[in-house]
């Protein structure tokens, strides 16, 4: 029985991250949270906890309800996609007119920017309608197969969420050193402009 529950939960582990690895809007916003080195704690945790809440929702059985609402998906889509377009319509205005002195401090955070990250991160993770189909549907799905063992396989998917998002938040930091100058927070902002208008192009297509 205890090879069974570990070799779900290895597959729930392996099946989470290969959805979550790919380049995407969170990732981006991450990744530059992690290499400003401010609220990474609470950002990670955000997009960790809601991996895990979605994941838990779909072992049990609420996919259906999702599936019986697919207009909620398409507001989800239509919010989302405008949220992450301004989003990327900033992050270009910083690379064609970035604050002077901002890049060589990646530490730096002004008064309330803390909270902003916090808001923004939750907007990116839960108007993104792929978040429900990745996590709840298919997830969901694939943890039914399991029958008596879903709830390991669902349990090693959101383990795969903290390690990814972890490694990601404070593995930014080892890029510190290259980004001192202020060259290269452009090409980051300019990286994740092109993320955000991408994706929310797409969730607005497809809403």
């Amino acid at each position: 029985m205890t090879h069974g529950i570990i070799a779900a939960a290895l597959a729930g582990f392996g099946t989470g991250l290969s959805l979550i690895v790919a380049i995407g809007a969170q990732n981006a916003f991450v990744l530059r949270q992690g290499a400003r080195r401010h609220a990474v704690l609470a950002v990670v945790a955000i997009c960790a906890l809601s991996d895990a809440l979605l994941i838990v929702l779909g072992v049990a059985g609420v996919g259906a309800v999702v599936t019986a609402w697919p207009a909620a998906l398409t507001v989800v889509g239509i919010a989302g996609g405008t949220f992450l377009i301004g989003y990327g319509v900033l992050a270009a205005r910083r690379v064609l007119r970035p604050v002077p002195g901002a890049a060589l401090t990646p530490g730096g955070a002004s008064p309330g920017s803390g909270r902003r990250a916090v808001l923004t991160c939750l907007a990116m993770t839960w108007l993104n309608p792929h978040v429900y189909l990745d996590t709840v549907l298919l997830l969901g799905s694939l943890a039914a197969d399991r029958g008596d063992l879903r709830w390991a396989f669902g349990a090693g998917a959101a383990l795969a969420s903290l390690a990814w998002f972890g490694s990601l938040g404070y593995g930014a930091r080892l890029l510190s050193g290259l980004l001192a100058r202020p060259a290269s927070w452009r090409v980051l902002d300019g990286l994740v402009a092109a993320t955000m208008v991408t994706m929310g192009g797409m969730l607005l297509v497809r809403a």
